[in-house]
């Protein structure tokens, strides 16, 4: 679809500087730019580039001041990067604006479906179903008995929702999520085998969270596990069942959370931490990559390090660590001189 430049003018409430009927079909970087490509600048790195960018189309900031010609239109806005970013929206909306179902899809007799949904091939939507409305199925989407998933959803291919699991309003979900698989549950026995514990509860997600792929939330033993509103979560996270995580919280890629641990709200969590089941973190808490937490984090505070301490104090163990070789070789001074100095008494 071609756009002109007064008409992306008119959707950033911008103001077109050259030929106002330039055309643009899709987007690109400034220093990779071709006709009909639009880019935008707004790191003055790159203001270099955009004497000599072949992009048809360029946002920059209102205060932008050329020193040489420039071939491409430009349309000035008070923020070009947000304004980019407004676009890159409603350009992704526009190229994934799916509706239909499938010949190839299932759709269970008692499912409640809404308007303009959208189920690609081989999805398959179990009995007792709720779906709201303008939620997109992709190809292969497994949605389980009983589930519930809210308006404007997005489920993309290979998503698997378990039986009871209930997702909320203006969700993403990306290809090979896995939601309410069983919980670890096992118990010793006497003779050395493990015993496995029904898992008989569910996961809620709430409203506008985004999961990536591959990541998998288990299923409560009793209860849910519950994620909060507007909750973040990378790709290859997994979350145990009981797992609560507070609105707003953001979690990145190969973080492990043991079952019925307790994450606060607005908690920033970095890639590959861990943490043992059944602690209590902090609203607010921020946490450093790899990361091992052992223990409740009680403040909202900058943690690091396994075991997770406060960042000022890990920061200070890490100086005396890297002069642990310094140390030893004082230490092996002191006790040789120590011994020439014993050899040397009279006995």
């Amino acid at each position: 679809m071609k756009f002109t430049a007064t008409q992306v003018a008119e959707l950033l409430s911008g103001k077109v500087e050259g030929n106002p009927n330039a055309e643009v079909w899709n987007v690109a970087k400034i220093e990779e730019g071709a006709p009909g490509m639009l880019s935008f600048l707004a790191n003055p790195k790159y203001t270099h580039y955009i004497y000599e960018t072949q992009s048809s189309v360029v946002i920059v900031n209102d205060d932008f001041e050329a020193t040489a010609p420039i071939q491409a239109t430009l349309i000035r806005v008070p923020d070009a990067y947000a304004s980019f970013a407004k676009l890159l929206a409603f350009y992704d909306q526009m190229s994934q604006n799916k509706q239909g179902v499938s010949s190839m899809a299932f759709v269970s007799k008692s499912a409640q479906c809404g308007e303009n949904l959208y189920l690609g091939e081989f999805a398959f939507v179990g009995e007792n179903v709720k779906i709201g409305n303008n939620v997109k199925l992709y190809p292969q989407v497994y949605v389980g008995d009983n589930c519930v998933v809210g308006d404007n959803t997005v489920l993309y291919p290979g998503v698997k929702l378990y039986r009871n699991t209930v997702v909320g309003k203006n969700c993403i979900l990306h290809a090979g999520v896995v939601l309410g698989a069983d919980g670890f549950g096992v118990a010793p026995q006497p003779d050395g085998h493990y015993e496995k514990i029904p898992q008989v509860g569910n996961v809620v997600i709430e409203d506008n969270v985004e999961i990536g792929a591959n990541t998998t939330i288990d299923r409560a033993t009793m209860g849910s596990t519950h994620i909060g509103n507007g909750v973040k979560l990378d790709n290859l996270i997994m979350l145990a069942h009981n797992t609560e995580v507070g609105e707003n919280t953001a979690i990145a890629a190969q973080t492990g959370v043991s079952g019925s641990t307790h994450i606060g709200k607005n908690c920033v969590i970095a890639g590959q931490c861990g943490f043992v089941g059944h602690i209590k973190v902090a609203d607010g808490a921020r946490i450093g990559a790899q990361s091992g937490v052992l223990g409740n984090l009680k403040k909202a505070d900058d943690y690091m390090g396994s075991p997770t301490q406060p960042l000022r104090q890990y920061l200070k163990s890490m100086a005396h660590i890297r002069r642990l070789d310094e140390m030893s070789r004082k230490i092996d001074a002191l006790e040789k001189e120590l011994a020439e100095q014993k050899s040397r008494q009279p006995k």
